[in-house]
């Protein structure tokens, strides 16, 4: 479990009694392969930035802050953060989540969040009702749940020379979400292309992390092995996958062989009760 511990202090700025609270983000649940374990933000390697809000009525925003685990300078401690808000009532709304360079993500009230950049990452959340007073001292457990799922993407064929980059794309689900319920905001899917790190000749592992619109979907997954300018050179189509939030679905199969040659997937299912899934 996430523990959000809140500490305030009274003062008063032109006439407005405000509060100084600090936050401290601690363990949150993660479920992997039927193994629950708890795990501090600092230790857990995917999360590299953790955003913390506070929301009162009509999603106005009191404090938003975000803490990059790759940047001291925007954290004392990984997890622990210090905001002076007036004194009412709060929604409070932490993600937790993966990061690289050249990601965009933006929390911009209770029910919307998400990335504009190409790539959705592993996330975490959790939201929490709070009352801030000057006088009383606070200590909240706050569950922050992994809310998207993964899908991993493995080929038994080796990869030519002439096809460096996979594009996948889901015909469901998508990249924002709602903070409150965890789920998409659309469900019109998305696509994004990868450049697997493996050599010419190797297996390729790629690993992709929807928001679905409901906590179960079945969803077709289009994958195409692209050239280096983004030509399509081959296209083979999965239909009726599995997904679920926080579970990791996994297509093994021949990805740079087309369909019509008798290349097949087969699907294993992680986290939650495997399915399989043939065509």
């Amino acid at each position: 479990m996430s523990i959000l511990c809140l500490l305030f202090a009274g003062c008063k700025k032109n006439n407005t009694e405000f509060a100084n609270v600090n936050v401290r983000v601690s363990d949150f649940s993660i479920t992997q392969e039927d193994i629950n374990s708890k795990e501090d933000p600092a230790s857990y390697n995917p999360v590299k930035a953790i955003t913390l809000a506070f929301f009162g009525s009509t999603n106005y925003m009191a404090y938003m802050y975000t803490q990059y685990k790759d940047n001291p300078s925007s954290y004392t401690t990984f997890g622990t953060f210090s905001a002076n808000v007036p004194v009412g009532n709060y929604t409070i709304v932490a993600v937790a989540y993966a990061y690289n360079e050249g990601d965009n993500f933006a929390l911009t009230s209770l029910t919307n969040a998400g990335y504009s950049s190409e790539r959705p990452r592993e996330t975490f959340c959790a939201t929490q009702e709070v009352t801030v007073t000057s006088s009383s001292t606070l200590s909240l457990e706050v569950a922050l749940n992994r809310i998207s799922s993964m899908l991993q993407i493995v080929s038994t064929d080796e990869r030519p020379a002439e096809a460096p980059k996979i594009r996948t794309s889901f015909s469901k689900g998508g990249k924002g979400f709602n903070p409150t319920t965890g789920l998409a905001k659309t469900d019109n899917g998305f696509a994004q292309t990868n450049s697997p790190s493996t050599g010419v000749g190797g297996n390729i592992a790629v690993s992709l992390f929807p928001f679905l619109f409901t906590d179960e979907e079945t969803m077709n997954i289009t994958i195409e092995a692209l050239d280096a300018n983004d030509n399509v050179l081959i296209t083979n189509t999965v239909n009726g996958v599995p997904f679920k939030r926080n579970r990791k679905t996994i297509l093994t199969g021949q990805v740079y062989t087309p369909n019509n040659s008798g290349a097949s997937f087969t699907l294993n299912t992680e986290w939650l009760p495997d399915h399989n899934v043939s065509f």
